[in-house]
């Protein structure tokens, strides 16, 4: 079986296979991460016992991450052996051609990739590992509400995490398009319907990723004191 899997994937429509499959649980994933990151407008103590309820469950925690780098590993490598092939079997005489959407797509997939990458790489270094010396603020490991405000505070930091919210705009947008296809579902009739689907499905997370980063440099999200997050709670429980 393994064998057999293993030749399939050495062909080119099994690593077309393997990207379309690692892509889709990619986009699921990114679905629930960005609902999980949005919960941090519902404060500071709902958002902290969120992030305590995954870190007490290191099953749940660690088996979505082992899921996600198995799926990104199979992605980067599927798409760079497609890139290699089409590299290999392309002719010379066509190897200046320019402006067409296919360049231009593989233009955005190959270099928002390699983006991408690096933004995860300083994402888990930022909020998970907690490096933030650079940043000028102390990283409190439990308390992700303030660790992610405080973040974010930074211009340069929220700046770059928006680019990189749009680089992942422009990949999601043409790989759900590319896997919609790959799983055999082109067709003219519904074609229309993929891309606003792909649209509406890329805006949707997009939009949910970047709103932190924009309401914090806005003043609609600012850090909280443990005193003040209480009272908050308190509150809101005398009202109902």
């Amino acid at each position: 079986m393994t064998t057999r899997a293993l030749s399939f994937y050495g062909t080119t429509i099994g690593k077309k296979v393997a990207m379309a499959t690692s892509g889709l649980v990619i986009v699921g994933w990114l679905v629930l991460h960005m609902l999980g990151n949005v919960a941090v407008f519902a404060g500071r103590v709902a958002y902290n016992e969120y992030a305590s309820f995954l870190a007490n469950k290191p099953p749940l925690l660690w088996g979505q991450r082992i899921v996600m780098l198995a799926a990104i590993v199979v992605h980067i490598h599927a798409a760079f052996s497609l890139w290699s092939l089409n590299s290999g079997a392309r002719p010379r005489a066509y190897h200046q051609r320019k402006d067409l959407a296919t360049d231009y797509a593989a233009l955005t997939m190959r270099y928002g990739g390699v983006i991408l990458l690096l933004f995860i790489i300083y994402h888990i270094l930022h909020l998970t590992v907690g490096m933030t010396d650079h940043l000028g603020y102390t990283f409190v490991h439990g308390d992700v509400y303030n660790n992610l405000v405080q973040g974010f505070q930074r211009p340069v930091v929220a700046g770059f995490y928006i680019f990189a919210q749009c680089a992942l705009g422009m990949h999601l947008f043409h790989g759900i398009w590319s896997l919609t296809q790959t799983m055999g579902w082109d067709h003219p009739k519904y074609n229309p319907l993929r891309r606003y689907a792909a649209m509406g499905l890329t805006a949707f997370i997009i939009l949910g990723f970047v709103s932190i980063p924009i309401s914090v440099l806005t003043g609609v999200l600012t850090p909280a004191d443990a005193e003040t997050s209480e009272a908050a709670e308190k509150g809101e429980g005398s009202r109902t």
